[in-house]
């Protein structure tokens, strides 16, 4: 439980709000890139509004192939620029013709008499852009930007990593803290049928744990009171999960909170998926996942058609929600999953994340021991606005320099042959970089894993 004062100051993101400053110190995704490359009433035009942390923003493409963010109201009068005209080097606001480029600087006024030079003092507000695993990231803070970090994601080529996003409605926090909840696997994704291997791919949960013939549905379902273990690091918080399956085998997990606002999980024993909680506003949120494979390339076509069935373009709005109780079947949840909501695995956070309400009031719960790394993150947020308002810099490499020679975080799934501490901390280790070493992209020579 937390005061009101706390709950609001760790939920409220818009420009001059503790966690709406704090957010703004890290790189964000405000887009695929596949959004500026797709048919608008059938022709290409690269350019789509952005809303994000509160901010109206419109993201363009100019003919040299550089993408831009600028503020979407136009400096004449306010007209949104999302409407422009990409044309003659830049985007034109169809108003009064004002014409911007990528760095926001103005480049004509037309409807001026002859000879003014009213554009030579006019610049649109330009935020930093970068490109990288299909995701558009930027950067809405003031000072100098640091460079992307070299998480696995952003690390891969782009032959395997795939990306995707959808809208939940509901404050950023909420989406944030399903993915450092180790414990809600077992009954919120809990499923009677484990399926078949021929149906795990691009599927959560549906894959084997490493060392093992078991499913981690079954391991979910069949051992679900687990021991989490949760250590802080350079990049914000390591989850290790455990579930004792007899005597001499522990099944592990390790998972990740890089701080402020996304998560590393282990998908497979060869995928992983980094994904990022970006508020749109108070009341909702993107969620950008990124899968990154470790073997053969992805294929982005299956894994596109999988999430396209449950996602409506252009907002990547889920097709169920509160509208249709999320889908929700009483048979479905006798005979299939625990939920009876199916078995998308996104629909079950969705609900889990949104039926609390637009923000949680987070004065009425009772937090138990497995919600450990919850209260050790609310914590680290706390103290890092607390921070950042005195001039401190705040932590996670997200907003820094990256660490020198660093690729990661680490994460598996896997049964260990031993209950021992030190065996299970060796084991895990083993698995994550035999995969490491494996990956067909991965310099071994160079990177190191945390």
């Amino acid at each position: 439980m937390i005061s009101a004062e706390q709950n609001q100051r760790l939920t409220q993101i818009g420009p001059n709000t503790p966690a709406g400053e704090l957010l703004r110190q890290y790189w964000q995704p405000v887009a695929l890139t596949s959004e500026l490359d797709a048919l608008q009433d059938g022709v290409v035009r690269p350019v789509i509004p952005v809303r994000v942390l509160g901010q109206n923003l419109v993201l363009f493409r100019d003919p040299q192939g550089q993408s831009a963010l600028l503020d979407r109201d136009c400096p004449h009068r306010g007209a949104d620029l999302s409407y422009g005209r990409l044309e003659d080097g830049g985007l034109r606001c169809p108003f009064h013709g004002w014409l911007f480029d990528a760095s926001g600087q103005c480049l004509q006024t037309p409807a001026e008499p002859a000879g003014s030079r009213l554009c030579d003092r006019v610049r649109q507000k330009v935020w930093p852009v970068r490109e990288q695993a299909g995701v558009i990231f930027a950067w809405l803070g003031e000072q100098t930007p640091a460079e992307l970090p070299a998480l696995d994601c952003l690390t891969a080529p782009a032959t395997h990593v795939f990306a995707f996003k959808g809208l939940w409605r509901c404050n950023w926090l909420q989406a944030q803290e399903v993915g450092i909840d180790p414990a809600h696997a077992s009954f919120l994704h809990r499923f009677y049928d484990d399926g078949s291997p021929e149906e795990a791919y691009g599927r959560q949960f549906r894959s084997a744990s490493a060392n093992s013939t078991m499913s981690m549905t079954e391991v979910m379902r069949r051992f679900d009171r687990p021991d989490i273990r949760v250590e802080p690091t350079d990049w914000g918080l390591r989850l290790i999960t455990s579930r004792q399956i007899d005597d001499a085998h522990m099944h592990v997990r390790v998972t990740n909170g890089v701080f402020p606002n996304a998560i590393v999980l282990p998908m497979s024993e060869t995928m992983t998926i980094t994904q990022w909680h970006v508020p749109v506003d108070d009341t909702s949120t993107y969620w950008y996942s990124v899968f990154t494979s470790f073997a053969e390339p992805v294929d982005a076509p299956a894994m596109l058609a999988q999430r396209l069935a449950m996602h409506t373009l252009p907002d990547y709005a889920p097709t169920t929600g509160a509208h249709n109780r999320y889908g929700y079947s009483a048979r479905d949840q006798q005979q299939r999953t625990f939920t009876g909501m199916g078995e998308d695995i996104n629909v079950h956070d969705q609900w889990a994340v949104e039926s609390p309400g637009p923000i949680a009031d987070r004065t009425r719960e009772h937090l138990g021991t497995t919600d450990k790394a919850i209260m050790m993150n609310r914590r680290m947020l706390l103290r890092a606005m607390e921070a950042l308002e005195h001039g401190q810099p705040p932590p996670g490499f997200m907003g820094r320099e990256p660490l020198a020679g660093y690729t990661g975080p680490a994460t598996m799934d896997g049964v260990c042959p031993s209950t021992e501490p030190a065996a299970i901390e060796q084991f895990w280790q083993e698995v994550d970089q035999r995969r490491r070493q494996a990956a067909p992209w991965f310099d071994t020579a160079r990177a190191i894993a945390g």
